[in-house]
């Protein structure tokens, strides 16, 4: 069992540096985590988060680095059941594009502390509208739906060219969902709608689609 997530008071600092903070701390807590107790929760958000796309024939997604959230198993069991899976690149000019998951074996690195990418053409930024579903990385995610993203800004500006009522899941562990704290937010970050965790998948409390289905659920009882 892993020790409990201690984090840092980040009362009256600015956000940046309070994400920071928070940053180091997380990522420390994710480090200790043993080999085996990662590849154990790899398999159980595989088996989460298939559960959580339902029928989505595209999704976007992430490939895992590190002590993130494993992502390489359920990135394998969206391939096996035939759903197209896009992945973060970077086009021409650095531009945030996305290109699309064929197997685990043909993921490369193409740029030095960049995530490994797809090995195809790099498809327009505005790929990411045909998705029906995107699970984004995340280090904690609060009870309004702030993510804490590792401060690269990539998917707060990729989720501007998602389609409308899209849904974002954030991957973490269940010990980064934060009821009681709230994540500073700066205006650019983007909230999401639902979480996948290693024990369960939710819509966050307030999500239109959390709303949803909560008619869809009293419809079919009624």
């Amino acid at each position: 069992m892993s020790r409990p997530l201690q984090l840092p008071p980040t009362a009256g600092l600015e956000t940046l540096d309070a994400k920071q903070e928070l940053r180091a701390a997380i990522r420390a807590h994710r480090q200790a985590r043993s080999a085996k107790a990662r590849e154990q929760a790899a398999e159980n958000f595989a088996r989460h988060g298939l559960e959580a796309i339902g029928d989505a024939d595209c999704v976007a997604c992430y490939v895992s680095t590190g002590a993130e959230p494993g992502s390489g198993k359920l990135l394998e069991a969206m391939r096996e059941a035939g759903i197209r899976v896009l992945l973060p690149m970077l086009g021409p000019g650095l531009e945030r594009s996305w290109g699309e998951f064929h197997g685990t074996e043909e993921l490369q690195v193409r740029a030095p502390g960049r995530p490994p990418e797809p090995a195809g053409p790099v498809l327009d930024p505005t790929e990411i509208g045909r998705a029906e579903a995107i699970i984004a990385p995340a280090l904690a995610v609060d009870a309004e739906g702030t993510r804490l993203g590792q401060g690269g800004g990539w998917y707060d500006r990729a989720l501007l060219h998602r389609g409308a009522d899209v849904p974002v899941f954030a991957m973490v562990h269940e010990a980064e969902l934060l009821a009681d704290v709230r994540l500073p937010r700066a205006e650019h970050d983007v909230l999401v709608d639902a979480v996948i965790t290693e024990e369960r998948w939710f819509l966050l409390e307030g999500s239109p689609f959390q709303t949803e289905a909560r008619r869809s659920t009293e419809q079919g009882s009624g």
